[in-house]
């Protein structure tokens, strides 16, 4: 499960992605849940060259920990220690496996939980929690103190959970942006299981290294418990399973296809490293709104514009723009950030630079990614200049530079995008949904 962790945190901290051979770790892995017939060696050919090579020293690692709010604002556990802790969460997507959770049973068999202290477990499968039940680790934990919950993203995308106002929160998740615990005033550090559980124990940021009883070693069992007897097949043939909908369903709108000019106001200008949990939160309120998107497109920048949603229905359905700073969209994909702003009428946002994650989803919904070539470019637009992009459908067809004209302040300038002709063609048609639409029809 090291793998997972470095491949989860890798994308998180911009990695396109992460590959590891198909050896022997693999193959144990399948083997034991049953799979070992699936297992084939891929390794490297002989020769292969890299780009860059990193050595790293393990025995120079100490733990890290990742402090508010942002998984990139990383430093050693012990220059934070000592601060006293409200929460511990243990369970995600970026630490999901049975030892991440047996490792904190193993440190709290002869330790309780701090009086202080919520120690928050959310096994993340079902598997998983048979398993820890099987091997005694769930017994321990929950009568060490812990609180179980049930399998899913729980707080990490604030759907319970939720920690105290400016109290610390120590999660072995993957995000820590402003407001995604739930809490607005959040105060969430990012770290591993060990460095949970210890401050769980003492009641304060506690490196695990410095604690008075020895490491535990964790050994995976050679055979899961499995369960599948649970899991419902998918139908042979789809067409035949109704569609439920809930009065809180609502279908997808239409979106239509790129006009040959743009012309609208601004309606927000943000600074650097704007998160997607910023761009749309998520938490109880907002998130079972996800399957409508009219609904959910009021919390459009609310937590750091509440008054966006009111500017974008001023304008009736007409088009407006977002200006962004560096790395905007940052984050988790959470498509409805791009969706709920197209719905609005949002139809290019001109950035500084783009997470890659979003970017692709402004593609994937019609709207257009652009980046600012110059520095002053960017500081000279302000919320509500009103701008105009004269040939836009033209001139992302012929090249990678479109015209931008600031009418407000009576200026114009030249920006770049970065699609491929396949992206263009999402934008042409105002989403990659009729593009699929149009190949079924073919």
């Amino acid at each position: 499960m090291d793998r997972h962790v470095i491949a989860n945190m890798g994308a998180e901290l911009g990695a396109t992605t992460s590959v590891f051979p198909s050896d022997a770790v693999l193959k144990a892995f399948l083997a034991s849940r049953g799979r070992e017939e699936a297992w084939i060696e891929l390794v490297a050919d002989e020769g292969s060259s890299y780009g860059e090579e990193i050595e790293i020293d393990l025995s120079t690692l100490v733990p890290l920990i990742a402090c508010p709010s942002s998984p990139s604002n990383v430093v050693p556990v012990s220059e934070v220690a000592g601060r006293p802790v409200h929460q511990c969460v243990v369970g995600s997507s970026a630490n999901p496996g049975l030892r991440d959770f047996a490792i904190v049973a193993m440190m709290l068999e002869h330790h309780g939980v701090h009086e202080d202290v919520s120690l928050d477990i959310n096994p993340t499968s079902r598997q998983i929690l048979e398993n820890l039940t099987a091997l005694g680790y769930l017994g321990t934990l929950i009568h060490r103190g812990a609180r179980i919950h049930q399998a899913g993203c729980g707080g990490c995308i604030g759907m319970g959970e939720a920690p105290a106002t400016q109290s610390i929160s120590l999660r072995t998740m993957p995000r820590n942006f402003p407001g995604r615990s739930g809490t607005q005033e959040d105060q969430v550090y990012l770290c591993s299981p060990e460095t949970a559980a210890a401050s769980a124990i003492t009641g304060v940021i506690t490196d695990p290294c410095t604690l008075d009883f020895p490491y535990p070693r964790f050994k995976e069992p050679e055979r899961y418990v499995l369960n599948t007897e649970a899991l419902a097949p998918p139908a042979e043939d789809g067409r035949l399973v109704a569609l439920i909908k809930g009065p809180n369903i609502a279908s997808l709108p239409e979106f239509n296809p790129l006009p040959d000019a743009l012309s609208g106001p601004v309606l927000i200008k943000t600074g650097n490293n704007v998160s997607t949990d910023e761009i749309l939160p998520a938490g109880a309120k907002v998130l079972p709104l996800r399957s409508n998107i009219p609904e959910i497109a009021k919390f459009t920048f609310y937590q750091i514009d509440s008054g966006y949603y009111d500017r974008a229905m001023q304008q009736q359905g007409g088009t407006s723009f977002i200006v962004g700073g560096e790395n905007y969209g940052q984050g988790s994909s959470r498509e409805h950030a791009a969706l709920a702003p197209r719905y609005l009428g949002v139809r290019a946002v001109l950035a500084k630079s783009f997470a890659r994650i979003h970017w692709q989803n402004l593609c994937n919904f019609g709207i257009v990614p652009l980046s600012f070539e110059k520095d002053a470019d960017y500081d000279a637009i302000h919320p509500g200049d009103w701008l105009t992009l004269p040939k836009i459908n033209e001139e992302i067809r012929s090249g990678d530079r479109v015209t931008v004209v600031n009418t407000t302040q009576g200026a114009s300038f030249t920006m770049r995008h970065a699609m491929t002709p396949r992206q263009v063609q999402m934008v042409l048609e105002g989403s990659i949904i009729k593009i699929c639409r149009n190949c079924r029809q073919k």
